[in-house]
């Protein structure tokens, strides 16, 4: 079907509305305000909607307006990758943008991104880490390519976005060796040993905490709770220090062992976290996605 819309007449329309006035994108745009302010008449009656009101002296947009502005990001935001996924294909690399929930272990992020590094066009990954509702309000506006986490979407959530698990691992209390020495022994004694000894745990509001006090209080294990971290960066930092012992992803025992030096204190097969790429609904699959999401179904590490 063809389109009436005037999308030079629907570009000046989103310059308005992002900068808060007809003044300040003229000047944005290298135009006169008449010009720009005329422009807007014309795409309002091509659609046969008020797109702005006068409040005062400022415009504010209508309701008509604010669908419109929604519809209009996504258009020039996708104009905008559309370019720099032609720039970065004449530099030879796909450039993946990348949002990093801020309480996935940083060992399991590059675990999940692994499959991306091996494609046979290189990859330039871009990565940011920011708290969850955050990175899905970037992935909804096409900002970011997918997202990395620790929990998935809840179904009925108003965001096209959808998840895909790509391995999920039980779980090990892990320490520095001296700290795993002194709370380990046989396996039989685990995990009522730990009664008493120093934790490190995630946050309240991260998604494994409240597995992991259901299992101390299931198994009548009264932890020292020494540190709570959103970071877990921080926490394994804190962790290697000798702080407390921690706990840690079984599928990464070694990466874990190796990276922090941790001793494996004992296992905890009941509790498992699952580990999530949220990407959004867009027609076009990214390159590297496609091969992040063949190499979960082609060999799910799993502990």
């Amino acid at each position: 079907m063809k389109s009436d819309i005037n999308y030079r007449h629907l570009y000046y329309f989103w310059v308005v509305a992002n900068e808060g006035g007809i003044t300040r994108a003229a000047e944005r745009l290298g135009l006169a305000v008449q010009t720009v302010s005329s422009q807007l008449s014309l795409l309002e009656q091509s659609l046969g909607k008020t797109l702005f009101a006068q409040q005062g002296r400022r415009l504010v947009l209508t309701e008509a307006g604010r669908l419109a502005l929604g519809y209009a990001d996504q258009i020039f935001l996708l104009g905008e990758q559309m370019q720099e996924a032609l720039n970065e294909f004449d530099s030879g690399r796909t450039r993946l943008t990348v949002g990093i929930s801020d309480s996935l272990p940083k060992l399991t992020a590059y675990r999940m991104l692994e499959a991306a590094t091996h494609m046979e066009r290189p990859v330039r990954l871009v990565c940011y880490e920011d708290q969850f509702e955050a990175l899905l309000a970037e992935l909804a506006l096409h900002k970011l390519d997918v997202v990395l986490t620790d929990r998935e979407v809840r179904p009925g959530a108003t965001l096209k976005v959808f998840s895909h698990q790509l391995f999920d691992s039980a779980m090990v209390v892990v320490g520095a060796p001296a700290l795993a020495q002194q709370y380990g022994g046989a396996d039989d004694a685990f995990p009522q040993n730990l009664n008493g000894a120093p934790f490190l745990l995630p946050a309240r509001n991260n998604a494994l905490r409240g597995k992991l006090d259901e299992w101390f209080v299931q198994h009548h294990v009264r932890p020292d709770v020494v540190g709570e971290f959103e970071d877990n960066a921080l926490l394994n930092t804190f962790g290697r220090r000798g702080l407390g012992l921690f706990f840690a992803p079984a599928a990464l025992a070694d990466d874990v062992a190796e990276q922090f030096g941790a001793v494996q204190v004992g296992s905890v097969p009941s509790v498992r976290e699952q580990f999530y790429m949220i990407s959004s609904d867009r027609k076009i699959m990214h390159p590297a996605v496609e091969a992040i999401l063949a190499a979960s179904r082609k060999n799910t590490p799993a502990a």
